[in-house]
């Protein structure tokens, strides 16, 4: 099962009562965060996740709202305990700014890996979990994300119980191994699994005006994450120029992509009660949510559940 979190659902600044956006992916007891603004540890710890879990960082550009937390994060980290490698992939020119950032975070006791994603898109791989990217349009080097979790098949003890399997020999089925029998049979996995399940995608998207990469990475996404600076049709052109979508931007890629439920985050700090706006979300994608400070949910979810809030 995936643990989906938003511990912060802010843009451009802190708030008292709205950290900086950013996503908490924990999948098998391995997490990816995704973007670290100022104060993310702060909405990590007040979210109640286990930041030793954090073994990926996914950076989507580097605005400061959206990476200068690193230093922070780093050091709580290493204050926490940490001594396995932390990955962090990023657009291009990764290395300068996270070399810069560091600078004051020195002494870690764990390693830092550094991938610098280049092109307009590509996909990269973590074991079984996959990465896909797509550039975005906002001005500077920024990544959408969708990230797929590959799940095992579907294993039937009914089938193992009645080739007489022993109990202790399923987990080796069922990760892919066959086995030999204590009386000489060789039992294969296909003789237990009920076939393949559809990977669990979550799809993040932020500060960019609407472009149809959007759509390559929310196709088919059991959940987009997806910015709303506003919900007030309004300051469409004025979010235009800065690079940014409001409420309905985010319900038309919904909608045109095929995706099951939508959470809107990065709200502007002007925006005090995004809740106000969203019927006007709701109208063109109806799985439409309001994100907000510790948003959790687990996913798969039933398939008669229409919203993911």
């Amino acid at each position: 099962m995936l643990d989906v979190c938003l511990p912060g659902t802010g843009g451009m600044l802190p708030l008292p009562e709205r950290w900086l956006s950013c996503c908490w992916l924990e999948y098998q007891g391995k997490a990816v965060l995704i973007d670290c603004g100022e104060g993310t540890q702060i909405a990590l710890r007040k979210a109640g996740l286990r930041m030793a879990r954090l073994e990926t960082l996914l950076i989507t550009h580097f605005h400061a709202d959206h990476i200068a937390g690193l230093p922070g994060l780093l050091l709580t980290l290493g204050n926490q305990g940490k001594v396995t490698p932390l990955k962090i992939i990023g657009p291009r020119g990764l290395r300068a700014v996270v070399s810069a950032l560091t600078s004051i975070a020195g002494g870690l006791p764990f390693s830092v890996e550094l991938v610098e994603l280049h092109g307009s898109g590509g996909d990269y791989h973590i074991g079984e979990t996959h990465i896909h990217y797509r550039m975005l349009n906002h001005g500077v080097p920024c990544l959408g994300y969708r990230i797929s979790y590959h799940r095992k098949p579907i294993f039937n003890p009914r089938k193992a119980a009645a080739l007489d399997i022993p109990k202790r020999l399923y987990s080796v089925l069922h990760r892919g191994d066959s086995v030999k029998l204590p009386d000489g049979r060789t039992v294969r996995p296909e003789q237990v699994l009920d076939g393949e399940r559809p990977p669990i995608r979550i799809a993040y998207i932020t500060d960019s005006v609407y472009c149809e990469n959007m759509v390559d990475l929310a196709s088919g996404a059991d959940l987009l994450i997806c910015e709303g600076m506003y919900g007030d049709e309004n300051m469409r052109d004025k979010m235009n120029e800065k690079g940014h979508m409001i409420f309905q931007d985010a319900a038309r890629l919904a909608r045109t992509a095929g995706a099951r439920a939508l959470w809107l985050t990065h709200f502007s700090p002007a925006l005090r009660n995004p809740k106000e706006h969203l019927a006007a979300a709701q109208a063109i994608f109806l799985p439409a949510a309001v994100g907000y400070d510790g948003i959790r949910t687990i996913l798969p979810r039933a398939s008669n559940e229409r919203a993911l809030n």
